[in-house]
């Protein structure tokens, strides 16, 4: 009885991680068009520093891929916990862990999922599979 109830709560979990995972990344794809956007608004000339810029180009480039990355892991993560593997509770775990600081939505999510996955009865389905 209480094996099906979280298998229940892992494969929501699972569907959770997948859907936001997807999310990030399109966020990251808009957010790298973003900023080359801006830096193509600001005027080159006049009243803007150079390290304007150079902001924006290191902004520009380190947020989406830090964003991208983080959204594949949790995106591979939430597959393999589908799966039942047991590398995929771990990586989905450090993901849900790093979505936390993500205030307030991600803080409710990581907390769900790592309440889920550390349950003793989930440790014993990621055994078994």
């Amino acid at each position: 009885m209480e094996e099906s109830r979280m298998k229940k709560h892992v494969t929501v979990v699972g569907a959770i991680q997948i859907g936001f995972s997807i999310l990030w990344l399109i966020g990251a794809v808009v957010m790298f068009f973003v900023f080359n956007i801006a830096k193509g608004v600001i005027p080159a000339e006049g009243d803007v520093p150079d390290f304007v810029f150079k902001i924006l180009d290191i902004l520009g480039v380190l947020l989406p891929v830090f964003l991208a990355t983080v959204a594949c892991f949790g995106l591979i993560g939430g597959i393999a916990l589908l799966s039942y593997k047991g590398w995929g509770r771990i990586l989905t775990i450090i993901v849900a862990a790093l979505g936390c600081f993500n205030i307030p939505i991600g803080t409710l999510i990581g907390v769900y999922t790592i309440w889920v996955l550390m349950q003793d009865d989930t440790v014993k389905l990621f055994q078994k599979g």
